[in-house]
């Protein structure tokens, strides 16, 4: 056996066959050399600070490939503006190298708006001020959701819950301010179902029962009574009850009488008015001014002095007796308005004539 290995035959067959394997691997190596440049490089060059439409053109003219990322947004740098790159500027690399471009972005990256409509309004700002975004103006709207986001305006449009915006934009919030007092009911009476709707909608109510006579649900059917009544005035959001009909409202007068007797309150009128009279004037009362009565004497204590008698005059005063009228001091009598001068000279008229030493008491017996 090993000497059949040993013939040439064989040798030559392997020789060969060692050869033929040589050839493929050097062949495969210089095909790989040629197809990636081996040995070929170039320096990158610098395209940071450059505007991304720049920094692609460089990069196109030096036979090199790129990839744009954004970053995130930076106010202190211009837009699309490249912040860094990968390989860093006058690093050696082969043609048709990939070079990573960080740009920085136009604006903030989108934000969702979160789903705050019918919540209080101190969580919803609180809600959008966490996802960065601004409030603008706070509009408040009758609703009887009081304190509650109707809506999200963004620039000047309602947008739906979920909506990309820019961060840091500012939106606007509807906020309700409670139901309206007082609205008058709007007359449906002779509309379809559709159209009552819509008036009911726009008059700030609710539509409640809609009782169709034939049961069905056809909203062309022709209203013919509704509670409460037309011009009542009520609160906003409150329900309006309709009765709806294929008929017109005259083919159906027993029915809406019924319905009167039930829901419209009879008030009674034949009480007679009331009448209002009017009160006389309370007059006062004059008095006229009444003299004073005579205060009463009190007997003094008799003494053992000679009793003095005294005389009434005709004028009414009294005296004591053996004094004449001649004896009287005289004053004189002043007309107009001297009457108090008359009456301090009285008194000093007959202070003159009262003795230094002071008299005892004395009985006076008045006759």
């Amino acid at each position: 056996m090993l000497k059949s290995l040993f013939n040439w035959k064989v040798l030559l067959n392997l020789l060969l066959a060692i050869g033929v394997f040589v050839g493929l691997i050097w062949l495969t190596f210089r095909w790989l050399e040629y197809h990636t440049n081996h040995g070929e490089e170039m320096p990158v060059p610098n395209v940071v600070n450059k505007s991304v439409y720049e920094a692609v053109q460089i990069l196109e003219d030096a036979g090199l490939e790129y990839e744009v990322d954004s970053a995130k947004y930076d106010p202190k740098y211009k837009p699309l503006q490249v912040l860094k790159m990968s390989p860093s500027a006058g690093s050696r690399v082969k043609y048709e190298r990939a070079i990573q471009l960080m740009v920085n972005p136009k604006f903030w990256a989108p934000v969702a708006i979160p789903d705050v409509v019918n919540k209080y309004s101190g969580l919803a700002f609180q809600r959008l001020d966490q996802v960065g975004l601004k409030i603008g103006d706070t509009i408040f709207e009758p609703s009887i959701q009081k304190d509650a986001v109707l809506r999200i305006l963004y620039k000047g449009n309602p947008i739906k819950p979920g909506s990309l915006v820019p961060r840091f934009s500012v939106v606007d919030v509807v906020v309700g301010s409670g139901p309206m007092r007082n609205i008058s009911i709007p007359n449906v009476v002779g509309l379809t179902v559709k159209e009552a709707r819509s008036v009911i909608a726009r008059s700030l109510f609710e539509v409640g029962l809609v009782d169709h006579e034939d049961g069905g649900r056809d909203e062309s059917d022709i209203i013919y009574y509704q509670d409460p009544a037309s011009g009542d005035m009520r609160d906003q959001g409150m329900q309006i009850d309709l009765w709806a009909s294929k008929k017109t409202p005259a083919e159906l007068s027993a029915k809406i009488e019924q319905l009167n007797a039930t829901y419209r309150m009879k008030v009674d009128t034949g009480l007679p008015p009331i009448q209002y009279q009017e009160m006389l004037v309370h007059q006062e009362p004059t008095y006229e001014p009444v003299a004073p009565a005579p205060v009463p004497r009190k007997e003094v204590p008799k003494v053992n002095e000679p009793a003095v008698r005294t005389e009434t005059s005709k004028t009414g005063t009294s005296r004591p007796a053996g004094t004449s009228e001649n004896n009287r001091p005289k004053t004189t009598a002043n007309t107009g308005g001297n009457s108090g001068n008359n009456t301090s000279a009285v008194k000093t008229a007959s202070s003159s004539q009262q003795p230094s030493q002071k008299q005892k008491p004395k009985k006076v017996v008045v006759e």
